[in-house]
C-alpha cells in the first residue's frame, strides 16, 4: 500500500542513518521501503568480504569442468564434474550455477554455489553460443540434439 500523506517529511533523516544505529519505526509504507533497502545494503556489505575475488567468467551454454572438494574421513580430494551450464541464479553470496551432463545415457544435473569454499576451481572447456538465459529445454533432448553451438573467438 502506498503512502497518501503529503511529501513534506524530512527524507534526509532517513538517508543519514548509520549502519550501527537502529532503524526508526514508521507506520508508512514509503518509509518501510527505505528501511528494506537499508537492510539489503547492510547485508550486501556484510557478505562482501566472503565473496571470491576471482569470480569465474562462466556464461550460459559454456562447457565447464568444476573441481569440487570431497572430504573422505581425514583425506580430501578433488572430484571433477564436466558439463554444460544451463542456468545461473541469484547474485551476491547466494549465486549458484547449474551444470548438466549425460552419464551412461542418464541426464545428471548439479547445482554449485559460485562462492563456496568447496568449489576449488571452474575451468571453461568450451564457449557456447546461446541466445537464452536458461537452457532448460536441453532436458528434453538427447544425443546430438542436446549440443550447443560453439562460440569462436
Amino acid at each position: 500500500m502506498l503512502c497518501l500523506r503529503p511529501r513534506f517529511d524530512p527524507i534526509s533523516k532517513i538517508l543519514s542513518i548509520k549502519a550501527d544505529s537502529p532503524l526508526p519505526v514508521c507506520r508508512h509504507e514509503c518509509l518501510n521501503y527505505k528501511r528494506r533497502n537499508f537492510t539489503v545494503d547492510a547485508l550486501q556489505r556484510l557478505t562482501a568480504g566472503q565473496l571470491k575475488e576471482d569470480a569465474y567468467k562462466i556464461t550460459i551454454g559454456d562447457t565447464v569442468r568444476v573441481q569440487v572438494k570431497i572430504r573422505e574421513g581425514e583425506r580430501e580430494r578433488l572430484q571433477a564434474f564436466e558439463g554444460t551450464v544451463i542456468a545461473r541464479n541469484n547474485s551476491g553470496i547466494a549465486e549458484t550455477f547449474t551444470v548438466r551432463r549425460l552419464s551412461y545415457g542418464v541426464g545428471v544435473e548439479r547445482v554449485f554455489p559460485l562462492h563456496s569454499p568447496n568449489v576449488a576451481k571452474v575451468e571453461t572447456v568450451r564457449r557456447g553460443k546461446i541466445r537464452r538465459s536458461k537452457l532448460y529445454y536441453l532436458r528434453d533432448r538427447v544425443g546430438k540434439a542436446a549440443r550447443v553451438k560453439q562460440r569462436l573467438g
